[in-house]
């Protein structure tokens, strides 16, 4: 009989720690959250004292099952999830669960918490065990009860009032708005003139930058020097006052030599945000990656006889602090490695600019700083490698010395000294001493060129210096850069939007939503986006608050310390939110929310082109709703912008279908863009296109995709009995029977050929009515239209709109033709319960996708419970 057993959350941790404790425990793995909210409205019931309501998880029930039958045997329980709040909760869960089944009687719980995987860390934390903490499971139900209120009656009100698939978030959407806040303001920046004057020196045949610093007794500043005129007026002016000629170089006289000594510190040890954003810098990582990597290194990877080793700390925290024994062993290191002096004389103490630094005691560093880079090189697998050492080597630098620096500033007169005197300057720097630089250096985002680090040659005052070339350089002021990964979560960090096991989900969430994509790594909003941050800042302007954020962080922070109960944000959140969600039903239409832009007028009709969000996607119309004639509507083209296109480039849109010529057998070929994408038609068949442009492709080409999509349908259709409407097909998987609604698998050992209409006909009587099999509804239609080239969207681009791209959004509806009505609600039920899932649930893949009734009755159900009194 083992003893004690021992919970963890992956298999990869539960194997590390058996190895360090020994045959009297057994350590099995929860495999992340055990038990969620019930997948449907009510689940958070803010009648009744926000009750949440649970349910056991169906993908954790066989681990959970383990779990009971090995606690039979045991005679303690060990709770030993990650040491946060969301780690906390998977531990109260499974205590709730297991306490309900009546299987903790007689035994000893206790909850250890483990900041490192190794020998001593674990032995230590089982040695020191607590209770478990109510304070941090509470702060983790209001988190999820506030994620799954806003998820639940703002998404729901998206789909409405934009188009189904959407998403709103507590924490994501002030991201978004960030976002689309840069993109504003790259729209409206306007460029700005300006002039440079820089030269060059030469003395003691070393030549070196200058810079103009003074002009006619002024400081020259960005703005001094507008226009070309005025650059080219100093630069003669100065090149007539050092004498400088076409033939000879003009002479300048150094003024004054001002030296210093510069120090740099090295930067603190890696919280998880300083982590993701240099690890993007400098390894190209995104944070999701970031965080999957260092969840490997800290559970433990093999690196040799030992087996398993826990290589890093806990990587989800907001603090900088080291343990004693830590700090002790990397100025150790680094003194072996780099030499004494290269270690500060004194203990270098990061303190933790966060308010509540409650994720994990200490900073990430490696759990021995013993084991090198070097030492696991060809034992782990790239990505392992490469963030080990970038960790490693941060820890490191922490401990040692400063870099010193001397710099010099020299200024040089051209021409006489006095109140309309020109100076120039020359600025050097030399690397005394490397200190911490020798190891690592923290990186930046949006460099900028560095004039400075030059080494001068020895000069005196009055000395004289050539002047062997001033030029003029023209310049345009340049707009705030675009968020890349690193940059956003320093942002979130700096305005205390999320926590540090949020930012990979908040990032990767807008753009699985499809709100942002990414250009040469940076952030850029989509025209679906800009349209949901729009709604939210208009609408519900206090929730996309920064501030408001920030401060609903703050008081989550105060229920995990025990301040505050964890229904008192929740009662100041609910009311004023479940009226404006009403409020904006009621009186906010789909239109005031498209947002439509007026382009121009169409001159043959005289009717207005506007640019609008629709149902599939952004399109351009011709006309209005309360014309007579129906409008008539273009899709826009991959790469095009709502805010960017142009009334020229929207007429162009319009030049679908396009008629290229004619098969042999007389029939019009032409090409289109029907709402599942670009399409030949010729007669009555269609052919998809996949790469090809229909604004663009010729007649050969066309001809190209028809030979090979009757090329496609013969090796298709096996056998066809036109007149009773039923073909033999070879599918997907294997040859099979249709009617168009129903489908009935050839048997084995059947010939398909051979078969005959009235063993056809029997085979589809005996099959199963389509839909009543995974819920997959009519696709009789679909099959049918494959097999005699039925169009990819019924020529729907007569009166709908372009799709140009598959809905890829975890929340987006599928876009695939046939798809039944019914379960198409189905499906965007179950995406709409996953738009509400926390943050941190789904940055650790530890919550279900679950199915939920729809939109339109959660809104109803929201409406009924928040009676105003």
């Amino acid at each position: 009989m083992t003893e004690n057993l021992v919970i963890v959350e992956s298999p990869a941790k539960a194997r590390t720690i058996k190895k360090y404790l020994g045959k009297d425990f057994d350590v099995l793995a929860s495999y992340g959250h055990v038990r969620d909210l019930v997948p449907k409205e009510g689940a958070v019931d803010p009648d009744h004292s926000f009750a949440m309501q649970y349910h056991e998880l169906e993908k954790s029930a066989r681990h959970v099952d383990a779990i009971s039958r090995a606690l039979k045997k045991a005679k303690a329980l060990y709770l030993a999830t990650d040491p946060d709040r969301e780690g906390e909760a998977i531990a109260w869960h499974l205590h709730e669960i297991l306490k309900s089944r009546d299987e903790l009687k007689g035994k000893k719980v206790h909850r250890v918490a483990f900041y490192e995987i190794t020998k001593n860390a674990v032995r230590a934390a089982v040695a020191e065990p607590r209770e478990l903490s109510l304070e941090l499971v509470n702060a983790q139900q209001a988190r999820r009860a506030l994620d799954y209120l806003v998820g639940f009656n703002l998404s729901p009100l998206l789909w409405k009032k934009v188009r189904r698939g959407l998403s709103a978030g507590r924490v994501q959407s002030p991201a978004l708005r960030m976002i689309c806040e840069r993109e504003a303001e790259i729209l409206a920046f306007r460029p700005q003139e300006y002039w440079t004057l820089d030269g060059e020196g030469e003395h003691s045949q070393q030549r070196f930058p200058l810079k103009l610093i003074e002009y006619r007794g002024a400081k020259t500043e960005q703005f001094s020097f507008v226009n070309e005129s005025q650059a080219r007026e100093v630069e003669s002016t100065i090149k007539a006052a050092a004498g400088a000629t076409a033939e000879r170089a003009g002479e300048l006289t150094v003024l004054s030599i001002d030296r210093k000594q510069r120090r740099r510190n090295p930067a603190p040890p890696f919280t998880t945000s300083t982590l993701q954003q240099e690890a993007a810098r400098k390894l190209g990582f995104n944070a999701r990656r970031t965080m999957r990597v260092a969840q490997q290194l800290y559970e433990g990877v093999e690196i040799g006889a030992d087996g398993s080793v826990g290589l890093i700390t806990y990587m989800r925290t907001d603090s900088v602090s080291l343990a004693a024994e830590a700090v002790s062993e990397l100025r150790a290191v680094a003194a072996k490695l780099y030499g004494a002096d290269s270690v500060d004389k004194e203990v270098r103490v990061y303190k933790t600019k966060s308010k509540n630094a409650q994720e994990a005691h200490e900073a990430i560093r490696p759990t021995s700083a013993s084991i090198t880079p070097a030492d696991i090189e060809g034992k782990v697998e790239g990505d392992l490698l490469r963030l080990y050492s970038l960790i490693w080597k941060r820890a490191v630098a922490c401990q040692m010395s400063h870099a010193v620096f001397d710099t010099v500033a020299v200024d040089m007169l051209a021409g006489s000294d006095g109140p309309e005197r020109h100076v120039l300057r020359a600025n050097g720097s030399t690397l005394v001493t490397p200190g911490y630089i020798a190891v690592y250096q923290e990186g930046t985002d949006d460099l900028k060129t560095d004039d400075d680090d030059h080494v001068l040659p020895p000069m005196q005052e009055g000395d004289k210096v050539s002047l062997t070339a001033l030029k003029a350089e023209q310049h345009f002021t340049e707009p705030p850069p675009r968020f890349s990964e690193a940059s956003l979560v320093k942002a979130l960090e700096e305005y205390g939007i999320g926590r540090p096991s949020t930012y990979a989900t908040i990032i990767s969430t807008l753009q699985d939503r499809e709100y942002v994509e990414m250009d040469s790594r940076r952030f850029i909003p989509t025209d679906i986006g800009k349209i949901v941050n729009r709604f939210l800042t208009q609408y519900f302007h206090r929730y996309v608050e920064y501030s408001f954020t920030a401060e609903m962080e703050d008081e989550l922070d105060a229920v995990s310390r025990g301040e505050e109960d964890w229904k008192i944000p929740l009662q100041k959140f609910w009311k004023p939110f479940i009226e404006l969600v009403h409020h904006t039903d009621k009186n906010v239409t789909r239109e005031q929310v498209a947002q439509a832009r007026e382009l121009g007028k169409d001159k043959p009709s005289g009717k207005p082109i506007t640019v609008r969000m629709g149902r599939y996607g952004p399109f351009v119309q011709i006309g209005t709703k309360d014309d007579e004639e129906k409008p008539r509507f273009a899709g826009l083209r991959p790469g095009q912008k709502m805010d960017l296109i142009t009334l020229a480039e929207a007429l162009e849109l319009f030049k679908l279908p396009r008629t290229l010529g004619a098969t042999a057998e007389g029939e019009p070929i032409l090409t289109n863009v029907g709402r599942f994408g670009p399409y030949v038609k010729y007669g009555a068949k269609y052919v998809s296109m996949k790469d090809d442009d229909p604004y663009t492709v010729t007649l050969e080409r066309a001809f190209e995709l028809i030979r090979l999509k009757k090329e496609t349908d013969a090796s298709r259709l096996i056998a066809d009995f036109a007149a009773d409407g039923i073909q033999v097909l070879n599918g997907r998987y294997g040859p099979y029977v249709t009617d168009g609604k129903k489908n009935a698998k050839v048997p084995k050992d059947r010939e398909p050929k051979s078969l005959t209409i009235a063993e056809c006909r029997k085979m589809l009587e005996e099959a199963p009515a389509r839909g009543s099999r995974f819920g997959r509804g009519k696709r009789g239609a679909t099959a049918k239209a494959a097999a005699t080239g039925a169009p990819p969207a019924a020529d729907a681009t007569a009166r709908q709109p372009a799709a140009r791209r598959k809905a890829t959004s975890p929340l987006a509806p599928s876009a695939t033709a046939g798809a039944s009505a019914a379960p198409l609600r189905r499906k965007s039920a179950a995406r709409a319960s996953q738009a509400a899932r926390p943050a941190a649930a789904q940055a650790r893949a530890r919550s279900p996708a679950s199915k939920t009734k729809s939109p339109p009755r959660l809104l109803k159900a929201a409406a009924k419970r928040a009676r105003v009194k």
